[in-house]
């Protein structure tokens, strides 16, 4: 609540009072999204202002002390400079905050928005402003809304309560279960009580350091609600100081999260295909049915009806009428000695993914009961130790690659674009020692993952890219798909070989659900 209407109202009469008479000795920058103003009073006394306006945390500073840079240092609106403070003052229902100056009634207006934060300044009124963040164009013509009047809905909560205050209605006084004419008295209560808070309270809620008006969460500290200009002294080197290990614990979070629901899937989807594989006719079956009753079966015939030695019902094998019911019968053999290894496959897939899942959600409880892991330092070694990499992303590199790009745990994946990509990946691009892979008798990208020396390409990343060999192939639509995966030195081009073939002269294949893994 550090920028929100019922605290910068607390805010602006005291510096009002703190600054009237000041003079603005300097104005400059000397880090993005940062703007530092000095005021000094007719006897040399200095007070800082130093307003952080990037988008992630927007705040106004007032450091007791600051200490200017000599290197990197713009000086910035120098019509500002000389000019004296004659008021302070927040936009109605607004996180905005106006300096008035008794010359020429220019103004400085800092606009504390969360997603676009601004400073815009005017020498004079209606005079053309000049904007800190250019790209927010708009912003030269911001001006104050008149008051809203009070909603007729009693239940409607008014808009500049903003987040903190809304939860502490629901939380604490059941705004959501009372009566309408309740509902109203609750709100007017409480509006009460943030107009002339008592205290003002550093809290810790939902993976946040806040400013609030109303106790919520964890309290970490109490200050006087009479001195709003203390208050942001101490809350807001401490929500920077928490801040990145607040991040770093967020990111933690959401990639263990994400492990454990990709491996629980991905085990998921493996036990519904050999579920399926274990209550389908088997190949095996159908094969020894058929060698049974190669008497019975006409020369050309399309189909044969048998009865099956097992349940003692009529069974109709399907038949090629242009191939021998040997040949037939030997593909079927081959099918169920493949549906053999597919279904140990599934087996070793399901056991590693849920062990995979178990793993990251234990992880993710000792996170949250270790309590060493409050410290920044401590947090990192055991990131560290734990090989918790950042979430798998796009890299920028692929603006700078012919080919498609991924990141996964360190490793560099390229997917090829067509046959003529594909070539140029396999033949100019890729390492011997690089792993290549393809889906499995079907046209598609070729798929390389880049060596890392001493590194062994871990199994979760032969996955991912096997499942974007997959999805890049005209396998893409099948529930599961053979993937080839071999060193590249074992793929070589014949010559007069068209754009995109290959051959592969020694190879393993694995069984994988199509898909983009990197996809959100």
């Amino acid at each position: 609540m550090h920028t929100n209407y019922y605290f910068l109202r607390q805010l602006a009469p005291a510096l009002t009072e703190r600054l009237r008479g000041y003079r603005v000795a300097s104005c400059f920058s000397q880090e993005k999204d940062e703007l530092v103003v000095s005021l000094l009073d007719e006897t040399g006394t200095e007070f800082w202002l130093k307003a952080q306006l990037g988008a992630a945390f927007p705040a106004l500073a007032l450091p007791e002390s600051f200490h200017r840079a000599r290197q990197n240092s713009v000086d910035l609106l120098p019509e500002l400079l000389g000019r004296t403070v004659a008021r302070v003052e927040v936009w109605p229902q607004d996180r905005v905050l106006q300096f008035t100056f008794v010359e020429d009634a220019a103004t400085l207006v800092f606009k504390l928005y969360g997603p676009r934060p601004n400073a815009i300044f005017r020498p004079t009124p209606g005079a053309l402003a000049q904007l800190f963040h250019q790209r927010y164009a708009a912003d030269a013509e911001l001006a104050p809304v008149p008051t809203p009047l009070p909603s007729p809905e009693g239940s409607k909560l008014p808009p500049a309560l903003a987040d903190l205050p809304a939860r502490f209605l629901r939380e604490q006084r059941a705004y959501d279960q009372v009566p309408a004419g309740r509902k109203q008295q609750l709100v007017a209560e409480l509006l009460m009580e943030l107009e002339d808070p008592a205290h003002y309270y550093l809290i810790y809620l939902d993976g946040r350091t806040r400013l609030s008006l109303v106790p919520l969460g964890e309290v970490l500290e109490t200050l006087p609600g009479s001195d709003p200009i203390g208050a942001l002294r101490r809350f807001v080197p401490l929500a920077l100081a928490r801040r990145a290990l607040e991040t770093e614990r967020r990111q933690l979070r959401q990639l263990l999260t994400r492990r454990a629901d990709e491996a629980g899937t991905s085990a998921h989807l493996a036990g519904q295909r050999l579920h399926a594989l274990a209550h389908e006719a088997g190949y095996r079956h159908r094969a020894d049915l058929l060698m049974a009753n190669l008497h019975a079966i006409a020369p050309g015939a399309t189909q044969v009806e048998v009865v099956d030695f097992y349940t003692s019902q009529p069974v109709i094998l399907k038949l090629k009428p242009l191939e021998k019911p040997q040949r037939t019968a030997e593909n079927l053999y081959r099918k169920a000695k493949n549906q053999q290894l597919e279904e140990q496959q599934l087996r070793t897939r399901i056991d590693a993914r849920e062990t995979e899942s178990l793993a990251a959600l234990e992880l993710l409880e000792e996170l949250d009961a270790r309590p060493e892991l409050t410290e920044l330092r401590a947090l990192r070694a055991w990131r560290k130790q734990h090989a918790l990499d950042p979430s798998p992303t796009p890299l920028k590199a692929a603006t700078e690659l012919p080919f498609k790009v991924f990141e996964d745990h360190g490793f560099t994946i390229l997917v090829g674009r067509n046959a003529q990509n594909n070539d140029l990946l396999t033949q100019k691009y890729a390492h011997k020692d690089d792993l290549w892979l393809h889906a499995k008798d079907v046209t598609g990208s070729h798929v390389v993952i880049r060596h890392r020396a001493g590194q062994p390409v871990p199994e979760p990343v032969v996955e991912h890219a096997a499942q974007l060999a997959g999805w890049y192939s005209r396998r893409q639509h099948d529930s599961l798909c053979p993937v080839t995966v071999t060193p590249k030195k074992f793929v070589r081009k014949p010559k007069g070989a068209l754009p995109g073939q290959v051959v592969v002269e020694r190879e393993r294949v694995v069984l994988v659900v199509p898909g983009n893994p990197f996809e959100k």
